[in-house]
């Protein structure tokens, strides 16, 4: 199964999955409220010296999988140019940088078997009302699984709308890739059932 996980090895993977999940939920939570865009890029900056405490090669590569947040860095800052906050840009974007950063931080580190273990365990409670945790979970290794491949049939499918045609990629690929995520959510549940489901 396709994860997020670093194929560099840390120290950091042998890490408690829940105290890393833990460090998320507080990091985040101290975050946000910080109005000081100085606080905030002293967090981003301390963060980004546990990446390079983990090593030079995991460091690039959780930069690599960060670089998709310009785009976000660019609205804000042209916004807020625009409106001339530019501490206020810094700050939002510092905030945005931590807490993506934390959270690839683990989701690098952290094996995706052993993540839906614990939220299996965490959801057991949810047995007595006759909800199942493992489907729960196995809903979420999904999700994940195929959120990136989604994307890349996406890409695959706007690449050849603009091979076939002069106009600008529109809404017209939805319908597509709805059918082909129905297909592979088809293609799946066979799996599944094939294996004995759930």
């Amino acid at each position: 199964m396709l994860t997020l996980t670093s194929p560099v090895e840390t120290a950091a993977h042998r890490w408690p999955v829940g105290a890393k999940l833990a460090a998320v939920a507080l990091g985040t939570a101290l975050i946000f409220p910080l109005q000081d865009w100085r606080l905030v890029v002293g967090a981003l900056l301390a963060l980004a010296l546990v990446y390079l405490a983990l090593g030079l090669r995991f460091a690039a590569h959780g930069a690599r999988m960060l670089s998709g947040l310009w785009p976000f860095f660019a609205i804000l800052a042209l916004w807020h140019l625009w409106q001339a906050e530019l501490a206020r840009a810094v700050l939002l974007a510092a905030r945005m940088a931590f807490a993506v950063g934390l959270a690839n931080l683990v989701t690098m580190t952290t094996r995706l078997d052993d993540m839906l273990a614990l939220v299996e365990r965490g959801l057991a409670p949810l047995r007595f009302v006759g909800a199942n945790p493992r489907a729960v979970a196995l809903a979420m290794a999904l999700v994940i699984r195929f959120t990136p491949v989604l994307l890349d049939k996406m890409s695959q499918l706007m690449q050849a709308w603009r091979a076939r045609s002069p106009r600008r990629v529109g809404a017209k690929i939805v319908l597509p890739l709805a059918l082909v995520a129905l297909d592979d959510a088809d293609h799946v549940a066979e799996a599944l059932r094939a294996r004995g489901g759930l």
